[in-house]
């Protein structure tokens, strides 16, 4: 039998496992081929949706399925975790000390969220980059009528890159809408010397913000959160004095990939076209954890499991795989509250940034509503 696992249960690893459920079906049902998604946890979340939390357009309920309702029945779904991978002997390991082996592994485990790597973030920041802190922003932006409201991205890289912008852009019609805006100062930071990584985003973000009256810094690397007097101190020996503080964490990749030696850093490096791992044999990486040129987006990991699925089945038909990655990548960005872009970008290319409208805010919507029919593989 050919045994393909799977390690992570997010988007990148749920189109895949999906996908090969279908490209893979007669050998499944025949038992020459196991298809086996592994996943700690038992709810599969879908994070875009966190970002309209703070505003109480979704709750964090909203963003989470359980991942068997997902999952086709062809694959093999276990909930565990691996705490080891043995690339030589092609072996995993788990938290209960199980052993499993396989002949192909692709890892999906995404990235997370390291405030404490900033020393008093987690006490003096939010964030809408997870369920509890979500929630809680939604909680203190209900009951903030006036004051310096501050979005900083903290670390790069991040998760959905475009989302501090569209944070920003949003809370300031949020804010308007509600009659508060005059009493609400609004300040965006970024670490480089422009609104974001990709400079036709940055340019539009910054025509934005100035006919918004939103101030933005860049080159504005955080280095310490004091909590108590809420002044943000950066490395380049400036402060800042805030009332409420949005901050993008640091985010960290995984031990599991430093401990197997497939990547400095917690993240593993691939080749940016095939996406195997540079550093072991019959080993991939889709999603947040592949260091690829591009951005950390789902549409990323959703494209980047379509080239993998087509890869692993070859592999497992012993026929040369031939798919590759382009580095396409597509994104709605939300404008403010009604109104949204839509940009879509290859490695190398530089996204041509459309007019804002109402249409594509409802386009955006409406995918995030059938989002959960892309991760059963069926769009």
């Amino acid at each position: 039998m050919h045994r393909i696992a799977i390690v992570g249960g997010g988007t990148g690893g749920t189109v895949l496992a999906n996908r090969l459920a279908n490209e893979l079906q007669p050998e499944l049902e025949s038992g020459e081929v196991e298809v086996r998604l592994i996943t700690a946890d038992r709810d599969h979340v879908y994070k875009p949706t966190f970002l309209y939390v703070p505003f109480g357009k979704k709750t964090v309920d909203d963003a989470r399925r359980p991942i068997e309702d997902l999952v086709d029945r062809r694959v093999s779904l276990t909930i565990g975790e691996v705490t080891g991978v043995d690339t030589d002997t092609k072996k995993l390991t788990f938290a209960d000390s199980s052993i499993l082996a396989y002949d192909q592994l692709v890892l999906a485990t995404g990235a997370s969220l390291d405030p404490e790597a900033v020393p008093g973030l987690a006490e003096g920041g939010h964030h809408f980059y997870g369920p509890e802190g979500a929630e809680a922003l939604r909680d203190d932006l209900a009951e903030f009528t006036e004051g310096h409201l501050v979005l900083s991205v903290v670390g790069v890289p991040h998760m959905c890159p475009a989302a501090p912008v569209e944070f920003t852009l949003m809370v300031d019609d949020w804010l308007r809408e509600r009659g508060r805006r005059e009493d609400v100062d609004i300040t965006y930071t970024y670490p480089i010397n422009r609104a974001h990584g990709l400079q036709s985003i940055a340019d539009w973000a910054t025509d934005l913000f100035e006919e918004r009256d939103i101030d933005f810094e860049t080159f504005f690397n955080v280095d310490e959160i004091d909590p108590d007097a809420e002044v943000i101190q950066t490395v380049e020996g400036s402060e800042m004095d805030y009332d409420l503080l949005v901050a993008i964490p640091p985010h960290a990749g995984s031990d599991l990939v430093t401990d197997a030696g497939l990547g400095e850093d917690g993240w593993v490096d691939v080749d940016k076209h095939t996406l195997e791992a540079t550093n072991a044999e019959d080993v991939y990486a889709i999603g947040d954890i592949a260091d690829v040129p591009t951005s950390k987006a789902g549409s990323v990991a959703h494209y980047e499991a379509g080239v993998v699925a087509d890869r692993l089945a070859s592999r497992a038909r012993g026929t040369v795989p031939t798919a590759t990655y382009d580095g396409k990548t597509v994104c709605f960005l939300e404008a403010g509250m009604d109104e949204a872009t839509f940009i879509e970008f290859s490695y190398g290319e530089e996204p041509f940034v459309r007019e804002p409208s109402k249409p594509l805010h409802w386009a955006k919507l409406g995918y995030n509503e059938s989002y959960w029919l892309t991760a059963r593989g069926l769009l």
